[in-house]
């Protein structure tokens, strides 16, 4: 087994170790599964386990346990995890354990997802490649980049493409960040779901089916999604056909969203380009599908929309009904619209120059234990911003 070590007391300082934190090398070639595979296991807290460059040809996934460790490549065009040739069909690389960096490597053709994180608070996911080479096809991995059940959760400078359902998806989670990334021909871009207290900012979401997707769903251990930022993105030409397989909730998004709020509270939007999306530039919609959890509640409420640039939108709606609603406006569908869950209480404030359609559906109700909806106004008022997220300093201490 060829690992060489190396001091790393930078790093070390960095993720708050100990002095005796070192560096394991992992070099391409023969037995590559075997030699990386065991440098994550024989990693202690500090550590550095470096992967040099190359293609890494691997044939299971790789998974880290070891808490305070930082995974690091030579640049996400450099070092290439290759997992075409995997034979089962889990994750490329699965993270379990709390204040770990991941930068700056790719990760390629992964039978399952890319890369997930569950109950690994404080991760980093940095400078990183989530790619099926193959285009857009239901057979890919359904998550790129996927934390899951994690508190303090920062997504930097990352590039997904391919994924059949989210390319940047966290859930059941809190105190999020997701900035200055890449979602590119996946079903959904970005999906915050059953999350709270998230900001996405400064991403560029394009030629997926549905750009932004802030969800709540039933018959999860964390529900009432709340307080997320959608601000400051580029969220155009989301027109890729969907590839969910079928039964995926994701299944159901119409083929041309920009920025979709399911059953969240108190959602904002505001400072986003969004256009050249063929269904909406907005929906904010209710969750429709039976359920029989007692606790959850399918309304959005307390949405707020503001200051956003729109292009064209609502040429090509692909929801049913859609085009006899098009005809009968006389042209496009307006770039925003709301689907009437709730009644009028629930009606998402907009102060957008652009027109807005109510479809004035209300067979589903707000659930009586819901958790304090606080309906907005019908004056168009726009609530006070939420608070910026804030993550541990020594998070955005690695990404600089």
């Amino acid at each position: 087994m060829r690992l060489l070590i190396s001091c790393a007391a930078a790093t070390a300082a960095m993720m708050g170790s100990s002095a005796a934190a070192k560096t394991i090398t992992v070099a391409s070639g023969e037995d590559a599964q075997e030699r990386l595979q065991e440098a994550l296991i024989v990693a202690q807290p500090g550590d550095v386990v470096e992967i040099g460059e190359g293609r890494f040809r691997l044939t299971d996934g790789l998974s880290l346990d070891v808490d305070r460790v930082t995974v690091k490549g030579q640049g996400s065009e450099k070092t290439i995890l290759d997992f075409t040739g995997q034979a089962g069909a889990g994750e490329g690389l699965l993270i379990s354990s709390d204040d770990v960096v991941l930068r700056e490597f790719a990760v390629e053709n992964s039978k399952g997802d890319g890369i997930k994180s569950k109950g690994a608070d404080r991760i980093v996911y940095h400078k990183l490649r989530v790619e099926w080479t193959g285009g857009p096809l239901s057979t890919n991995g359904a998550y790129g980049i996927y934390p899951v059940e994690s508190k303090d959760v920062l997504i930097d400078s990352v590039l997904v493409r391919g994924a059949s359902d989210a390319g940047i998806y966290v859930g059941q989670s809190r105190n999020i960040i997701v900035r200055g990334s890449t979602a590119v021909e996946n079903v959904a871009g970005i999906e915050i779901e059953n999350s709270y207290d998230a900001d996405v900012l400064d991403n560029i979401v394009t030629k997926n089916t549905g750009g932004i997707l802030v969800f709540d769903l039933p018959n999860l251990p964390q529900k009432g999604g709340h307080n997320v930022r959608i601000f400051s993105n580029i969220v155009i030409n989301n027109m890729t056909p969907n590839f969910a397989p079928k039964g995926n909730i994701v299944a159901s998004v119409p083929t041309g969203t920009g920025v979709m709020v399911m059953a969240n509270r108190n959602v904002q939007i505001f400072d986003n380009v969004i256009g050249d999306n063929g269904t909406a530039n907005v929906m904010v919609v209710g969750y429709r599908n039976a359920f029989d959890d007692a606790e959850y509640d399918p309304i959005p409420s307390q949405v707020a929309i503001w200051d956003n640039q729109h292009l064209r939108s609502g040429w090509a709606p692909d929801f049913p009904g859609g085009f006899e609603i098009m005809k009968a406006l006389g042209g496009n569908l307006p770039p925003i619209f709301w689907d009437g869950s709730g009644g009028s209480d629930y009606a998402p404030s907009i102060a957008d120059n652009v027109a807005a359609l109510n479809l004035g559906l209300t067979d589903i109700k707000a659930s009586p234990v819901s958790a304090n909806p606080v309906p907005l106004t019908a004056d168009g008022k726009i609530p006070a911003e939420l608070p910026a997220i804030t993550l541990p300093g020594s998070m955005e201490a690695v990404v600089q």
